[in-house]
């Protein structure tokens, strides 16, 4: 079994067909476009799945990972020839060499449904995670623990939308009127969001939202 020090990066990738991950499996790789790439893709040691609706009662939760043993940039023709007429084919896909998948003891859940495309974290954080939002990290993690204390369970790395434009703040508490969106420091965030607050100014507006959804 290999092991890991506890700053080794961990990236935690979609898992959304059963084929993918039989690959994984079986074949010991998988792929990930250049273009969506998270900036450590090259430097990870460890690839773990977070797995979606296509897996049942298994869903919204991470329970494999394994071992990133190399990369090599190809192209999809190249991991798949019997598909040479994808509309992709040609595009370049990072191709991650894998030992074998390992389970974890207690899978990392996601207390609510969120888009999630690519987690970047360490080892410390991803074995001593209880759920999704503890993988995380930011200047937001006094603030994410406080809240998380205080029994808001708030999601990080949250996406929101104001017109036109997309957001991503540090936390967000959906409530049932709405979501507090809270940011800290001189992040980009919606106009009522939340900007370095106290855990008493977070309280009055999620009272003033309805409360938080459980």
């Amino acid at each position: 079994m290999a092991m890991f020090y506890s700053t080794d990066r961990v990236l935690v990738a979609v898992m959304n067909n059963r084929r993918d991950f039989q690959i994984a499996q079986e074949e010991g790789w998988y792929r990930i476009p250049q273009k969506k790439a998270p900036p450590t893709t090259t430097e990870a040691a460890v690839l773990a799945f977070y797995f979606t609706k296509a897996f049942g009662d298994e869903k919204w939760s991470i329970r494999w990972y394994g071992e990133i043993r190399g990369h090599e940039l190809v192209r999809r023709r190249d991991l798949f020839p019997d598909e040479p007429d994808h509309p992709r084919a040609d595009e370049p896909y990072y191709k991650l060499q894998l030992g074998p998948l390992m389970r974890l003891e207690l899978p990392i859940y996601s207390l609510r449904w969120r888009r999630i495309t690519f987690i970047e974290t360490t080892w410390d954080r991803f074995t001593a995670a209880e759920e999704i939002n503890d993988l995380y990290a930011s200047g937001a993690d006094g603030l994410y623990v406080t809240l998380k204390e205080a029994g808001f369970w708030p999601e990080r790395e949250f996406a929101l939308r104001e017109g036109e434009v997309e957001y991503v703040v540090d936390l967000a508490i959906p409530c049932r009127e709405g979501t507090v969106a809270i940011v800290t420091g001189g992040r980009p965030a919606p106009g009522d969001a939340l900007r370095d607050p106290d855990v008493e100014a977070v309280r009055r507006a999620v009272a003033g939202l309805g409360g938080p959804i459980p």
